[in-house]
This record gives structure tokens, sequence and C-alpha cells, in this order.
């Protein structure tokens, strides 16, 4: 069992940076893979970012790659996420996820955080 509280939401301006942070407790943690995805108001939830457990791999959604990087400290059960450069049509809640399999879909990640508001201002 994962449980996953994210923190660093806000509301920003075009263009600036933002960090979110997800703490993780459970013994799993190290071995899951984490990832985020996001949902927009009236939009589905869609695949930001996703890091592999050991191996380091990672793999990003084309609108965000170049501006997002997601890692990991796992001495701190830690997942991060990096936003650079954002946009107006970043805004979204930013959720947290972790599981056993290395996938892009929802259905590939068995823990789900509450989720954080990012708003990103033109």
């Amino acid at each position: 069992q994962v449980q996953l509280v994210e923190s660093g939401g806000g509301l920003v301006q075009a263009g600036d940076s933002l960090r979110l942070s997800c703490a993780a407790s459970g013994r799993t943690f190290s071995s899951s893979t984490v990832g985020w995805f996001r949902q927009a108001p009236g939009k589905e939830r869609e695949f930001v970012a996703t890091r592999s457990s050991y191996g380091g791999a990672t793999a990003y959604a084309d609108s965000v790659k170049g501006r997002f990087t997601i890692s990991r400290n796992n001495a701190k059960n830690t997942v991060y996420l990096q936003m650079d450069s954002l946009k107006p049509e970043d805004t979204a809640v930013y959720y947290c996820v972790a599981g056993r399999r290395y996938g892009l879909a929802p259905g590939d990640y068995d823990y789900w955080g509450q989720g954080t508001q990012v708003t990103v201002s033109s």
C-alpha cells in the first residue's frame, strides 16, 4: 500500500516555473513506478510524465516535453515535477501516481494522490 500527498501547486504567470512535490508512504515506494497526470476543467485526465523504479527510465507527454522534468528521491520517498516555461494550457489539477507497471494510461497505476491545483495566468 502506498499513500501519496501532493504539494506545491499555486497561481503563477505564463513563463514562470513551479515545482510539485509528492510525499509517499509505504514500503513498496522504491520499487514502484511513479508519475503525474493532470485534469483540466471539462477535460479527461491526461498523462504528464512517468519515471520507472530503479532503471530511471522516463516518458513525457508531447505537450510538456522539454519543459517538465520528473525526478524521485527514494531515500526521502518523494517524487517531484519541475515545471518550467508554464503556459495557460498547463492549468489543471495535478495528480501524483504510483504503481507496479510502467505505462501512460491511468489504469497502469494503483495509487493516486488527492491532487494539487496549478493555475497559469496569461
